[in-house]
């Protein structure tokens, strides 16, 4: 089975697992090409993740804009690569919360590359050929917002960041949903 796999670290013979933000060591692959390309241009800092994506009816992946301009914020001027791997059926496990991910349990040889210059503009040929679904911010309704928001803030109460307010992930909170940050306070007052 083709996987993808992206990352901003270009050469790459053989894919290893490493340590994230999962109990053990992991690679990160995918049956989609344009999501894993979501892997180079991520936000916050590993061990955190910040990809809002998800998908429509017709498995599309959707990336959900949660404030303006968001997609090109993060992955404008940003070079990776997309390795490509055929990995032995006992080397990956399903990801059970994205049907289309799998998890390298161990290493895997890279069959092939694709050189990214500049992401943004890989995203948007994505949305020209209908692989890929921009979900703008202008265009969610509070109800929608609210429902992002509070999975930012489940988040934030599950990884106990009032002990790691430092990390990539509460400075990125703070900075781009600082209303969700103060709502994350008062769960301690």
């Amino acid at each position: 089975m083709k996987l993808y796999h992206g990352s901003n670290t270009a050469g790459i013979k053989t894919l290893q697992p490493h340590q994230a933000d999962h109990d053990r060591p992991y690679i990160y692959l995918t049956t989609i090409d344009v999501v894993s390309a979501f892997y180079i241009c991520n936000a916050v800092e590993r061990p955190y993740y910040w990809f809002p994506y998800g998908f429509n009816k017709n498995n599309v992946p959707v990336y959900h804009e949660l404030y303006p301009d968001a997609l090109k914020e993060v992955s404008e001027n940003v070079k990776g690569c997309l390795y490509e791997v055929d990995p032995a059926e006992e080397q990956v496990i399903p990801f059970k919360d994205i049907p289309c991910a799998r998890l390298g349990i161990a290493p895997i040889e890279v069959t092939a590359c694709t050189e990214i210059d500049n992401a943004y503009d890989y995203f948007i040929k994505c949305v020209a050929e209908r692989k890929l679904i921009i979900s703008k911010f202008e265009s969610k309704t509070k109800k929608q917002l609210d429902s992002w928001y509070s999975m930012i803030l489940n988040y934030l109460i599950k990884k106990d960041m009032i002990q790691t307010p430092d990390c990539s992930y509460a400075v990125f909170v703070r900075e781009k949903f600082p209303h969700v940050w103060q709502k994350y306070l008062t769960v301690f007052s």
